[in-house]
């Protein structure tokens, strides 16, 4: 395994302590495992059988399109018995496989990407949802967990920073980024639907700002770009005033959040997943990488070719993690400045995979 996403896997082990053996010889259905929360979710459960956590291996089938082709990492794994690797678009396809645990982590996640292909994206958030919730209804599996997004709140005014479950957001459904927000909030829709009118176990996980090893250089958001200039040796370009602020979360933690919470009775719930301090904005973070990296560049800022690169862009994003503090023991651990030189010697380490 690579060493940085192996380091992660350990973190969210020792974090789950005796819930990793609730895993023990389940079948996991991860759709998206190409994807940056995909690759790690299949490093822990992987992880769990090599390092003996639990008392019967775990067995892994992994489903992505893999438009972008397979990632290195599961090329090298996927002649393992515990997992399964499955080129399928889920919107597409006529049965899936049965699986004790489904986690529906597959869609375009970058603002770049999810405007250049908006029908796919609400695909994948509506009718690949759909299909697998239904999937679920006739095949009942323990828990499945849709990643929905703190994208559904919108830009959200001071009043309510940090942002909790309740707030209903401020969102436009007819803008740049609606085809995003909107799928993930309808998607929360049918989600909530199955579970009361069929009794579906699913949960509903709303990331704040995930970030760490796994973030493709060309992800387009707004860490790999900051990284991709500073290791390039290039100033800093903000195409913006830098002042919007957001929190971010550490991968590791993160994991464990959406782990507790499938794990959970919280059925029909939406829960924020991310970390409530420090929020920082888009100047001062540049100034971090660039710190971190021990580059002399500097920050400059331009205004974007694009001329909705800004529309609906949340000025602040920063969540009340209150509700998974005390109905999970969600507990973020990871520093910001730790979590960055982190994923500066992932990067150090993987320069010329794009």
């Amino acid at each position: 395994m690579d060493k940085h996403y192996l380091n992660d896997a350990k973190n969210v082990i020792v974090g789950m302590d005796k819930l990793n053996e609730r895993f023990s010889g389940k079948t996991i259905l991860m759709t998206g495992a190409a994807g940056f929360l995909g690759t790690q979710f299949v490093h822990y459960f992987l992880a769990l059988n090599d390092q003996r956590v639990v008392s019967a291996p775990c067995h892994v089938v992994a489903m992505d399109n893999y438009l972008r082709g397979v990632p290195e990492w599961l090329t090298i794994l996927q002649e393992r018995k515990d997992i399964e690797v499955i080129a399928a678009d889920i919107v597409r396809l006529a049965t899936y496989p049965r699986a004790d645990f489904i986690i529906h982590a597959a869609s375009v996640a970058s603002p770049i990407f999810y405007r250049k292909y908006p029908i796919e994206t609400m695909d994948a958030n509506i009718w690949g949802l759909r299909q697998l919730l239904d999937h679920a209804r006739s095949n009942p599996p323990e828990s499945l967990l849709f990643f929905s997004s703190s994208e559904i709140y919108g830009d959200p005014d001071s009043q309510h920073i940090p942002t909790d479950e309740n707030y209903r957001g401020y969102v436009s459904c007819t803008g740049p980024r609606a085809c995003y927000d909107e799928s993930k909030r309808f998607g929360e829709t049918l989600c909530v639907a199955f579970w009361n009118i069929h009794h579906v176990p699913v949960k509903i996980a709303r990331p704040f700002n995930n970030y760490g090893p796994g973030l493709r250089l060309n992800d387009r958001r707004v860490l790999p770009d900051f990284f991709r200039d500073v290791l390039n040796n290039r100033d800093v370009m903000i195409l913006s005033d830098g002042r919007s602020t957001r929190t971010f979360c550490y991968v590791s933690d993160a994991i464990e959040g959406y782990l507790r919470l499938i794990l959970s009775h919280e059925n029909g719930e939406s829960f924020n997943i991310g970390t409530d301090a420090p929020e920082v904005s888009m100047a001062d973070l540049a100034y971090m990488v660039i710190r971190v990296c021990g580059k002399d560049v500097k920050v400059v800022r331009k205004v974007s070719k694009d001329a909705h690169y800004l529309t609906d862009n949340p000025q602040r994003r920063c969540p009340d993690i209150a509700k998974a503090r005390q109905r999970l023991g969600f507990r973020p651990k990871v520093l910001l400045k730790q979590g960055l030189q982190q994923m500066r010697d992932y990067y150090l380490d993987h320069m010329d995979d794009g």
